[in-house]
């Protein structure tokens, strides 16, 4: 599943980039499909009230799939964070993004490692949320700064102690790289931030992957956070 244009047809209209919400409240559900509905190419192609309605529409054979999920943590029945896996296995291209009022670090850190692309708090305006998803589609790990701030803050404190020479494998440019990727930057952003060309930013991010055994960001920031790969004090 691709989010971006067709570059070989530059005349053909690009397809919509499909967002399912999960979310139990009903008022909340069609305000955020409105915003969703204002973005450019993007559409709210299905509002759920519970992980396991989600499901059952995946189990069912839907068609076409959706790009994007938007997830609340605190829904009825199964919750959001034990759905992430669930929905990653039925849909394995597709994005996972946290839409919670819950900001402790244990949730933001069981999200993280179960899979979810990123983070926003419910809180925050809706140009936060509009422009967290126009990011996930650029292929970017979309957390609002106060998440952020916690998710870089928490590295130290919280992870236990696995994967450790895994992380100590990584060169400290590679280190810089997955930092950038924990902080929600795309990989452009990363090769701005660092100097980097986009080619070399992309052989740094498949060596990382190699090294860590992993094969996409949040794999990459989970075992980041598992190694410790960020305590420095």
């Amino acid at each position: 599943m691709s989010l971006g244009a067709d570059a070989g047809h530059p005349h053909m209209s690009a397809p919509p980039i499909l967002v399912w919400l999960i979310e139990d409240n009903a008022m909340l559900g069609r305000t955020v499909a409105r915003a969703v509905g204002t973005i450019p190419r993007f559409r709210c192609d299905g509002i759920f009230h519970r992980c396991e309605e989600a499901l059952a529409r995946l189990d069912s054979g839907a068609s076409p799939l959706p790009d994007i999920f938007l997830l609340d943590v605190g829904l009825p029945g199964m919750s959001g964070i034990e759905g992430i896996s669930l929905l990653k296995k039925r849909a394995p291209d597709s994005q996972i993004v946290i839409f919670t009022v819950f900001d402790d670090d244990e949730k933001i850190y069981k999200a993280i490692c179960a899979g979810a692309s990123g983070y926003l708090l419910k809180g925050s305006p809706v140009a936060e949320l509009i422009a967290g998803l126009e990011q996930v589609a650029r292929g970017g790990s979309p957390m609002t700064p106060r998440i952020a701030r916690r998710v870089l803050a928490m590295f130290s404190k919280l992870a236990p102690q696995t994967s450790g020479e895994e992380t100590l494998s990584l060169s400290p440019r590679e280190r810089q790289i997955v930092e950038g990727m924990a902080a929600g930057l795309t990989n452009k952003e990363i090769a701005a931030k660092l100097g980097l060309s986009a080619h070399t930013t992309d052989s740094y991010t498949r060596s990382i992957y190699e090294k860590l055994h992993v094969n996409n960001r949040s794999g990459a920031v989970a075992k980041a956070l598992g190694g410790r790969l960020f305590e420095r004090k």
